[in-house]
């Protein structure tokens, strides 16, 4: 059974939770929520998320001073940030955004359709990460296992085809989102792609004969 991305929401008002729970249902992954920047740093301390929607106006830890939190902490740093803000205080205002470290940064109110086609990109890109890892995480093992040995030809067999699946996957995203105007999730799926060739040509070094 493929575990579920976790979406962290994160807005002082229970409305806007609600309003942004029922949008991305439809993905069909576990949505997490905090009503403050305090509780969405301590949400990050145990979980890992695919993205945060976080809201730039809040009393307190204000979404910026979030952002620049989680930017600081290393578990943290690689997590994809999308601001919401009620207010368009003009460039200035969307270039701190950005400066924060956010991948997108939307005014409310907002295109639903929009909004969920955006977050489920970078879910799309956790879970291709997510396989990546647990495909190295298999063939480290087995190498450790195994020392300097040649693997098996059935568990190299099973690992070439396994990694071929998460081939296909990503270049189908790679492609998905070229000419996207989402420059941050493109060069996630590049760096994704990169990552997955150099599992390949270890995996190929593996084989018998190969040297």
């Amino acid at each position: 059974m493929v575990q579920k991305a976790k979406i962290l929401l994160v807005d002082d008002r229970p409305e806007n939770l609600l309003a942004l729970e029922a949008i991305l249902s439809a993905l069909d992954q576990t949505l997490v929520r905090a009503s403050s920047g305090e509780e969405a740093l301590k949400a990050l301390l145990t979980d890992d998320f695919a993205v945060i929607l976080l809201d730039v106006q809040m009393p307190g830890m204000d979404g910026f001073e979030t952002a620049a939190h989680i930017k600081r902490r290393e578990r943290t740093r690689d997590i994809p940030i999308i601001f919401l803000t009620a207010i368009n205080h003009g460039p200035h205002h969307t270039f701190r955004g950005y400066a924060a470290g956010a991948v997108d940064y939307i005014s409310k109110p907002f295109d639903p359709w929009v909004l969920r086609a955006k977050v489920s990109v970078f879910v799309d890109l956790y879970m291709k990460n997510c396989q990546l890892k647990e495909q190295a995480a298999l063939l480290r093992l087995q190498v450790e296992s195994d020392g300097q040995a040649a693997l098996g030809a059935p568990l190299l067999s099973e690992l070439s085809a396994r990694l071929a699946s998460v081939e296909e996957q990503a270049e189908a995203l790679t492609k998905q989102l070229e000419g996207s105007p989402e420059p941050a999730a493109a060069a996630t799926a590049a760096h994704l792609e990169r990552k997955l060739a150099g599992l390949r040509r270890a995996l190929e070094a593996l084989r018998p004969g190969s040297n």
